[in-house]
C-alpha cells in the first residue's frame, strides 16, 4: 500500500511522515504544490528518521502525482486549502482511493479558539462535496497534535476517532492507524458525526491555552 501525504510539508504531514516512516512498511509519498519543496521536506524527514536508526525510502511529488499512485491520500493541508487541493488532485482520484480529511475549521478569540465549520457542516463533509461521488472520504487524525507526534523521542498514547459512510474505507484507515505505535483508531460512526469530532480540536487548544502544563493535547477514550 502507498500512502500520499498531500500537503505533507506542514506540521501534521511531518508528524505523520515520521510515525508512518518509523512504525510501518507502507510506501510513502510527500506531496506539495511545489515539487522542489516536497523533495526538500522528504529528504529532511529521511534524515530525521536516520537519526532514530530508521533508513527509510520516502518519495516526493506534486500533490496530483502523489495522489495518483496512492491507495490512501491524506489531505494534510489547512482547512482553507482543502477545496482547491481536492480540485487539484481530482483527476488522480477514483473509487479505489481512500481520501482522508484531518483538517478542522477554527477561529481565534480573546478567550480561546472556537470551532468554525464551513457551510457544509464540517471540513470532512466539505471534502465529500468537493471530491468525485465515487471516492470514499474518511475523517481521521482530526484531533492528533502534529507537533507532538513529530517528536519521535516522546511516547504517546492517544486515540483518533474515524468517521465515514463507507465501512470498507474506514477499515482501511483503521488498519493503517493500527500500525502506529501509541495511536489507536476508534470507529466514530458515519460522516454525520464529523462535526462533533472536529469540534474537539479547538476545545483541546483552548484547554492548553487556559491551563499551565497542558501542551499539544490529544484525546484518549477509557
Amino acid at each position: 500500500m502507498r500512502i500520499a501525504l498531500v500537503g505533507g510539508t506542514g506540521e501534521l504531514g511531518e508528524g505523520l511522515a515520521f510515525r508512518l516512516g518509523r512504525d510501518t512498511g507502507f510506501e510513502l509519498t510527500i506531496g506539495s504544490r511545489d515539487q522542489r519543496k516536497a523533495s526538500e521536506c522528504a529528504e529532511a524527514y529521511r534524515r530525521e528518521l536516520r537519526r532514530h536508526d530508521v533508513d527509510r525510502r520516502m518519495d516526493a511529488a506534486t500533490n496530483e502525482s502523489a495522489a495518483a499512485e496512492a491507495t490512501v491520500v491524506v489531505l494534510s493541508v489547512p482547512p482553507y486549502y482543502v477545496t482547491e487541493t481536492v480540485e487539484a488532485i481530482e483527476p488522480a482520484l477514483d473509487s479505489e482511493t481512500v481520501l482522508v480529511s484531518p483538517a478542522v475549521g477554527m477561529s481565534g478569540h480573546d478567550d480561546g479558539v472556537r470551532y468554525n465549520p464551513p457551510p457544509a457542516g464540517s471540513v470532512t463533509e466539505l471534502v465529500v462535496e468537493t471530491a468525485p461521488d465515487d471516492v470514499p472520504v474518511v475523517g481521521a487524525f482530526t484531533n492528533v497534535p502534529g507537533a507532538r507526534i513529530a517528536d519521535l523521542d516522546e511516547r504517546i498514547e492517544i486515540d483518533t476517532p474515524v468517521v465515514g459512510d463507507s465501512s470498507a474505507a474506514k477499515e482501511v484507515v483503521i488498519d493503517v492507524v493500527s500500525e502506529l505505535d501509541g495511536i489507536r483508531a476508534v470507529d466514530a460512526g458515519p460522516l454525520s458525526n464529523a462535526a462533533a469530532v472536529e469540534a474537539i480540536t479547538p476545545f483541546l487548544i483552548t484547554l492548553a491555552q487556559q491551563n499551565e502544563g497542558f501542551v499539544d493535547l490529544g484525546v484518549k477514550f477509557v
